[in-house]
């Protein structure tokens, strides 16, 4: 499949069929071959990206991987950001708001988040990331289908309207117990909070141990009506 070609807006429907039944080194092969160094993953460091990672590291030392420091992370988050570093061969690249938590404050007033959650993540997460994916043609990410119901029809290959650029999801047709299954049987690093009740983590002000076990997005922006930061969002 690496001879596969398409204009940026094609349909990616041939692509998705080959690659639904294929392994994730086959389709992180492909996307190294395709886009190389125009192509970076953008991850958290949760648990799927942690899978992707070790995948990626050894099929491409040195390829880029972004993440978006918002600067409102748990001290956790950091110390597996340090443990990635040490443990695998990339290229770590971090993006931070162009404003600090107190300059936010100053402009927006205190605990923007609590007040306007879409505003903070957009000002802290999706500014920063539009321009982190900037001269790219492809970015991974670790979305699964059984996150949420927003994310249940998510295709392997898609085209991202919002940043203009190809949007593979590798992990789309795993599921938690697969994911959690290779870190176990791997060894790989991951957050020390997942030990203690939160399946998916962001920003601390805006995360709370799951509040139903079975929906690992539970505990994200609790008491508010937001399942989404925005990242992913049309």
């Amino acid at each position: 499949m690496s001879s596969y070609r398409f204009s940026f807006e094609s349909d990616f429907g041939d692509l998705n069929r080959h690659f639904e039944t294929g392994s994730l080194d086959d389709l992180l092969r492909w996307s190294l071959t395709t886009f190389g160094d125009k192509m970076a993953q953008v991850t958290s460091f949760g648990p799927d990206g942690i899978v992707i990672l070790d995948h990626l590291a050894r099929l491409s030392p040195g390829v880029k991987v972004i993440a978006i420091d918002t600067n409102f992370l748990f001290p956790e988050t950091y110390s597996l950001w340090e443990q990635v570093r040490q443990r695998y061969p990339i290229q770590l690249e971090v993006h931070q708001p162009s404003l600090t938590p107190k300059a936010q404050a100053q402009q927006y007033g205190p605990e923007l988040w609590a007040v306007h959650p879409d505003q903070c993540c957009q000002l802290r997460k999706v500014t920063p990331l539009e321009g982190a994916l900037q001269g790219l043609n492809a970015w991974i990410t670790g979305l699964r289908r059984d996150q949420s119901p927003t994310r249940a029809n998510l295709p392997l290959v898609s085209w991202d309207a919002r940043y203009r650029l190809v949007k593979i999801n590798p992990l789309a047709g795993w599921s938690r117990n697969q994911v959690w299954a290779y870190i176990w049987k791997h060894n790989l690093p991951y957050n020390a909070l997942h030990d203690r009740g939160y399946p998916s983590i962001g920003c601390a002000p805006c995360t709370r141990p799951a509040v139903t076990p079975d929906d690992e997005r539970s505990g994200r922006w609790s008491g508010q009506q937001k399942v989404e930061c925005g990242i992913h969002l049309p």
